[in-house]
Order: structure tokens, then sequence, then C-alpha cells
């Protein structure tokens, strides 16, 4: 068994949603795009996976595992800062953990590749060589975003605020918005046809970033949040409380 076999074997790791029969159909449907999700890269489910694998040690040793707590600790381990790596180390210790063991049973992002294509014989489109670069941008943007609902998503599960949070796919789409009139596409279709509304195709030079939330959120409150031409991020469905945290954080990944 490779080592993400061994980890999940050893801590009986699970998936997180009884929608997959085993943590292995989930992780290749997060890394494949299954059921039309947003397909995921190595380097966020080898986080996704860790942090697991972090709690489940917490669970196990009874260690208070609040999802504000391991977050905060799991940065201080895999983090560049000796001091506060030492300090979550020394804590760690005194409830029965070895903080080097625990770093050990982690798996990195190659290791998580290995598994999806070897042990998992996995297959997915392979990205095409481009000069394209703004369409990389919103891609890389995208991804940006889905990790930061992500973290925002495990917390608020922690703050017992959305109770299938943690297993839920998010999609994040990327719109264009006439600034003429409520007309809105998807981008590809934007850039397959050439414009975004026909009618006020002329007039689209100072088209205004505009980003949508969930149910409950102030759209006109969020206009301007993200300067990416007339975008508009559009997270998966969240709880209606998690609108204001979603809105900061998409913020964030536009800086």
């Amino acid at each position: 068994m490779c080592k993400v076999d061994v980890a999940a074997d050893r801590f009986d790791l699970n998936a997180p949603t009884a929608r997959y029969d085993s943590l292995d159909a989930y992780l290749l449907a997060r890394w494949t795009g299954a059921d039309g999700a947003e397909s995921e890269g190595y380097k966020s489910l080898t986080d996704w996976f860790n942090r697991r694998l972090l709690k489940r040690v917490y669970e196990l040793e009874g260690r208070d595992a609040t999802s504000v707590r391991a977050e905060s600790e799991y940065e201080a381990l895999t983090g560049e800062d000796d001091v506060r790596r030492d300090e979550v180390a020394a804590d760690l210790r005194a409830d029965g953990i070895d903080a080097e063991e625990l770093r050990r049973a982690m798996v990195s992002w190659s290791t998580m590749r290995r598994h999806l294509n070897g042990c998992l014989d996995g297959e997915k489109p392979e990205r095409t060589a481009t000069t394209d670069w703004e369409r990389e941008s919103v891609r890389v943007a995208a991804d940006r975003v889905r990790e930061k609902v992500r973290s925002a998503l495990t917390s608020l599960v922690g703050k017992g605020r959305l109770a299938d949070g943690e297993g839920v796919g998010v999609d994040v789409q990327v719109k264009l918005s006439c600034p003429e009139c409520p007309a809105r596409v998807p981008l590809e279709d934007a850039l397959d046809r050439g414009y975004v509304c026909r009618e006020h195709a002329a007039g689209v030079d100072d088209a205004v970033a505009d980003v949508e939330v969930p149910a409950g959120g102030n759209s006109e409150s969020s206009r301007g949040l993200v300067p990416f031409g007339a975008a508009s991020f559009l997270g998966a469905s969240l709880a209606e409380e998690a609108a204001v945290a979603l809105q900061a954080l998409l913020a964030l990944a536009a800086v």
C-alpha cells in the first residue's frame, strides 16, 4: 500500500459524506470533477487529506478537535515558523501526541498524485499548453476562491452552523455582466461568441466588477469587491449565515 492507503487504514479515515462509499471514491470524485463539480488539484486534495488526518488523530487521543483549533495547529505544524511549531508540538505532547510522528504520517502532493494516478488508476483530461494567460488567470483565481470557501465551510461546521458543509462540493463559476442591462453570461460563452450582450456590445469598455453572493447576501453592497472586468464569482450554495464571510474571502482572493 502507498502512504495514503497506510494513513487511511491506520487512522480509519473515511469519506466525509455517505454519498461516497470510500475515501478513495471521494478523492477521485474531487480530483476528476465527477458529477459536474469543478475538478481540484493535487495540492488542494493533499491539504484536505492531511487536515482530516490531523483531526482524526485528535479524536483518537481525546484532544479538543474544533475546526478552528485544528486549522491553526495544522498551519503551525506545516509552516515555516519554528517557534510556533515547537509551541504546538509541546502542547500536543501533553496530550500524548508526537508532533513529528504526526507530520511523518501526513502525505505530500507528489504522494497524492501517485495515489490518484497509480493506485486508483484515475484519469482526467490534461490541460493543454497554452499562451492564453487571461483564461489561466481566471482559473487560478477561481481555484483560490474555492479553497477559501472550503476553509470557511470547515469553520462553519466546527461552529455547528452548517451540518454537512465539510463534504459538499464547491462550484465556482465566473460570469460576465453587461453594464447597461441585467444580461449575465458565463465567461466561456462570452469568449466563444465574442461579446457579453449583443445589444450593448459596443459599450462594455467600462464594465464594473460584480460579486454574486449566496441567498441572503446583499449583491448591491458587494459590487466592486473584485476588480475583474465585469466578472462575478458564483460560489456553491451555502448556508445564509455564510454570506458575509464569503464576501470577505472573495475580496481576499483577488489580492
